[in-house]
């Protein structure tokens, strides 16, 4: 079945080594070795969660045509293109498939390992933003509509809590009491979407670890999987990097006492970041440095619980109360947080 997607890319290949890669929950993914030291990644799209990924097309596109033209330097992983000259092939079954070049001497990290690892991932996303700063952002499409609006964010939970699962409500009031006694964080947001001085920019919109390359010397290459980019604010990319780099538990980890704040990894995110994005920054920008953090746990905590009160029919759970853990996990570095 494969064999015919690759070979809609690459016609000449005739016995291609396919190895799944990865562990993101989103996309099926696949290293395809052809020979004569070359290899590319295979990706088949989500088009549950990604429902126009001929937007995601567009955008890369667009972003790809710049950064040839204006950074030539910036490695971009530009996804090849078919014997049709398209960017996806669409199978019979309506499924989506595309590939990129495989960056030899790169790898991946699942977790960050160290302050050093956590500089590099924040300074490259911040070196896509700023070597976009001069890209029209009025062209990106949005490819996750609302994806980091907290303000609908708040509503979804609180129209979960009215008309959700009536038992899963009585047993998370504590949880909700919480999550509701910080709706302050969600005017902080109302009032950045109408501050001038907050600048809708080429946004990453999922930060994590894993969507950086690193060369054999942990030094950062380029980030990868664009297809969150979007218009957006800062406190997106920051803040999702500070939700899962400076815990050394994951979202997934049930035993709460595991989620400490190691302050060493956030100054790292913040001196990458910064450095090359600081002169980008306007004053109110850099006063709400510090806020994105709490902006993107609080949402996740937000988006969990609210999915276990609608009986987990967006994230699914593999088992019993598997979201309202996960809410539990972020409130809690949500506190963790908010008590630095």
């Amino acid at each position: 079945m494969l064999e015919k997607v690759i070979s809609a890319f690459l016609p000449e290949i005739e016995r291609p080594l396919l190895q799944p890669v990865g562990s993101g929950l989103i996309h099926h993914t696949w290293k395809v070795e052809v020979g004569g030291g070359r290899a590319y990644i295979l990706q088949e799209v989500n088009t549950n969660v990604f429902q126009r990924p001929m937007a995601i097309a567009a955008n890369l596109d667009r972003i790809g045509r710049y950064l040839a033209e204006h950074e030539p330097q910036y490695l971009f992983a530009a996804p090849l293109r078919t014997t049709a000259g398209a960017v996806f092939f669409e199978d019979e079954r309506g499924s989506f498939y595309r590939m990129f070049p495989f960056v030899r001497g790169s790898r991946t990290y699942d977790v960050v390992e160290s302050p050093e690892q956590a500089y590099e991932a924040s300074r490259q996303f911040g070196l896509l933003t700023s070597h976009l700063r001069g890209f029209d952002v009025s062209q990106l499409e949005e490819t996750l509509p609302h994806f980091h609006d907290l303000e609908l964010r708040y509503e979804q939970f609180e129209r979960a809590v009215a008309s959700g699962d009536r038992s899963r409500a009585r047993d998370s009031l504590a949880l909700i009491r919480f999550l509701q006694g910080r709706r302050e964080l969600v005017d902080v947001y109302i009032r950045i979407r109408h501050d001038p001085e907050f600048t809708l920019r080429v946004t990453h919109h999922d930060t994590k670890i894993s969507n950086v390359l690193f060369d054999q010397r942990d030094k950062g290459l380029c980030v990868i999987d664009l297809d969150t980019v979007m218009p957006g604010y800062f406190i997106s990319d920051v803040g999702d990097m500070v939700r899962t780099y400076v815990s050394p538990a994951s979202e997934e980890e049930v035993d709460l006492t595991k989620i400490v704040i190691r302050r060493e990894y956030y100054q790292a995110i913040h001196d990458g970041y910064l450095g090359v994005m600081g002169d980008a920054l306007g004053a109110s920008e850099r006063e709400q440095f510090f806020y994105s953090g709490l902006f993107l746990s609080y949402m996740q905590a937000l988006r969990f619980l609210a999915d276990h009160l609608n009986q987990d029919v967006y994230y699914g759970a593999r088992y019993p109360g598997h979201n309202y853990y996960r809410a539990a996990n972020q409130a809690a570095l949500l506190q963790k947080l908010m008590e630095l």
